[in-house]
């Protein structure tokens, strides 16, 4: 399991300079899974994902 600052690292280095396909949603959903369900940073990733895959469609 990753520590959250892992998967702050991890995350913004996904995002940046990336096109956003369904590869790149699929390694945020598996750092996503990484978090426990409580987690303040799981909440915000997963609005950031969510916001991500509206302007992708």
């Amino acid at each position: 399991m990753l520590t959250e600052t892992e998967v702050s690292r991890t995350w913004g280095q996904l995002f940046k300079g990336q096109a956003i396909t369904d590869e790149v949603i699929a390694k945020a959903e598996s750092l996503l899974d990484e978090l426990r369900l409580e987690s303040p940073l799981r909440h915000r990733l997963e609005m950031e994902l969510s916001e991500l895959r509206e302007r992708v469609v």
